[in-house]
């Protein structure tokens, strides 16, 4: 599965996450080490935040550790909220259009996880977007897919509510096509405001998520895998918990999908 990187606070260069430390984000993409493979080398992305609302993005098919572009913008961008990821594909082809993270005005969204027999209930899934956030659709992953749900749950109005009731969509699809659901859901996105993130799965194996203080209280990190295991003092996100990083602090709350199933379509 992924890995990667997100950080909300003061403004600091993109290096100093992704690609200065000893086991940071590149370095993570051809040796990670809490990770099912150690290797993410299909594709990478950025989205950065600065003086507009919607995110800059660089994505690119090449292994991260190899494009000599990712390093430079890295070196030249400050910005005090950005997300990084370094994709192994569980589905879906190599190309651009599904690198992480994925935009959508001025929302940003990268995940690390799968859904379960994904190709037996995308078409349910799809189908049941309303057109306008089917429109969006560029890539074939589950990944992208799950953020369309998002939106399409009322993301704006309603950040872990909209991901709670995706959540419910994607197990309701599974059960309708008699399968068990298997979700595994780790994913940070922001609205450019805030930085949020969850951690679930329907079994007892949610990927891992951590969370640091970042120089001293300049801003907050959290990530896939920690990138400096003896500098910073890394908190363990519980499994089933839901993240809010804003200027005011962190909130950890607990997470479940909906209670309500929504009907699907088709």
């Amino acid at each position: 599965m992924c890995r990667w990187a997100a950080y909300f606070g003061e403004a600091v260069f993109l290096e100093d996450i992704i690609t200065a430390p000893c086991h940071s984000l590149i370095a993570q993409s051809h040796c990670a080490q809490e990770a099912k493979s150690p290797t993410n080398g299909d594709g990478f992305g950025l989205a950065w935040y600065g003086d507009r609302p919607e995110p800059g993005l660089y994505r690119d098919i090449l292994p991260a550790w190899s494009d000599p572009n990712l390093k430079s913008l890295c070196r030249q961008i400050k910005s005090g909220l950005f997300l990084a990821h370094v994709r192994a594909s569980t589905g879906g082809a190599t190309s651009r259009m599904n690198c992480h993270p994925f935009i959508s005005g001025r929302w940003s969204f990268m995940h690390n996880g799968q859904i379960g027999a994904f190709e037996k209930i995308r078409r349910a899934l799809e189908n049941s977007l309303c057109d306008a956030v089917f429109d969006q659709r560029e890539g074939t992953t589950d990944s992208e897919l799950f953020f369309l749900l998002m939106i399409d749950e009322g993301l704006s109005e309603d950040p872990q509510g909209a991901v709670s009731r995706a959540t419910s969509r994607v197990l309701e699809a599974s059960r309708r096509a008699g399968l068990e659901p298997a979700l595994k859901l780790t994913a940070a996105f922001s609205d450019g405001q805030a930085l949020y993130a969850v951690r679930y799965a329907t079994d007892d194996h949610a990927p891992t998520l951590y969370t640091s203080v970042f120089r001293n209280g300049a801003g907050r990190c959290i990530v896939s895998e920690p990138f400096d295991r003896d500098g910073g003092e890394w908190q363990a996100i519980p499994p089933s918990s839901f993240v809010t990083m804003t200027a005011d602090g962190m909130g950890i709350r607990p997470f479940a999908p909906a209670a309500n199933k929504l009907a699907l379509v088709g």
